[in-house]
């Protein structure tokens, strides 16, 4: 690695640490947007893992929702019939996340993109209605209620405003972010890259295309399980909406808004896309929508990157 490369990471890792201690001010700046602010950490984190299989390793999802929602549902149930503890819960639903992501990953290692967008997407079907079916356990189409949330770290509690399940999500976000950013500035995340940019040459370089492209899916798996499971537990409350086909595309969208391939565009879709919904569901509640699509035209005849072109060096300083 040049001079030049450390030190674009140097000034990057920097840049990145005083980022997170004013987001962290966030919730105790704007007590009244708190909950906006929990939401928006959430998605950020679930735009983060799906950044990773399609930015970094070229692998389409329309069914990313599968492992967000059954995060949700592992962290409700967990707090519910075993132990209201945050952390627990959330490593609980990590890891049954992260072993789904392992038993699917093999639908994404063979086919054509359309391939593994209609198995994906075929997956988020089938937990959905496993979920509606299973109504004594997961509540049905009424959703698993009464999820009742300890104390974060036994020693802060859930409060009406929000402030703490913000904090809770922003940490745990950055705590993610901060995992993904070692993952792709790794060897692996480097053999990530060569196989998303041409997978016949990385496997004629020695490149174990297969078992990297299940250990990034599964990994990914767990961080969209942490997403799922914040949601549940900063809620109090798991529904079918979880493993909805809107959920995977909106998180698509964001990706599509912020950039794929360099971790920070999900965390700027995420933001743009939940204040743009926010701000015109209040003016026009019924055609949001409307505006949402117009701005991905002007995205897509404009060009992105003429819109974010302060980013490229920072895409550069991987």
């Amino acid at each position: 690695m040049s001079d030049s490369n450390r030190l674009s990471r140097a000034h990057r890792a920097g840049l990145e640490m005083l980022c997170a201690g004013g987001i962290l001010l966030l919730p105790w700046l704007m007590p009244s947007h708190a909950m906006m602010i929990n939401e928006i950490a959430i998605t950020a984190l679930f735009a983060l893992s799906l950044d990773l299989i399609l930015g970094y390793t070229g692998i389409v999802s329309l069914g990313h929702a599968a492992f967000f929602g059954f995060g949700a549902y592992s962290a409700a149930l967990f707090a519910k019939h075993v132990w209201p503890d945050p952390v627990m819960g959330l490593l609980f639903a990590m890891g049954l996340s992260a072993l789904l992501g392992l038993l699917c990953s093999a639908t994404v290692l063979r086919g054509s993109d359309l391939t593994r967008l209609m198995v994906t997407l075929g997956v988020a079907m089938i937990l959905l209605e496993l979920a509606n079916k299973l109504d004594d356990l997961t509540g049905g189409a009424d959703g698993l209620q009464g999820v009742v949330m300890g104390p974060v770290l036994g020693q802060f509690e859930f409060d009406l405003q929000g402030q703490t399940a913000a904090w809770y999500s922003l940490g745990v976000g950055l705590i993610g972010f901060a995992w993904a950013r070692h993952l792709v500035d790794s060897p692996l995340g480097g053999s990530l890259m060569a196989i998303r940019d041409n997978r016949l040459r990385a496997m004629a370089v020695g490149i174990p295309v297969s078992s990297r492209v299940v250990t990034v899916y599964t990994l990914a798996a767990a961080l969209a399980g942490v997403a799922g499971g914040l949601l549940a537990q900063t809620t109090g409350f798991a529904s079918l909406d979880v493993f909805a086909f809107e959920r995977s595309a909106d998180v698509m969208l964001m990706l599509v808004i912020g950039g794929v391939g360099w971790l920070y565009g999900g965390v700027v879709g995420a933001i743009v896309f939940k204040l743009l919904q926010d701000q015109l569901s209040a003016v026009t509640p019924q055609y949001w929508m409307f505006w949402i699509g117009l701005l991905l035209v002007v995205l897509v005849l404009v060009g992105r990157e003429r819109l974010l072109r302060p980013a490229r060096w920072w895409r550069g300083a991987r």
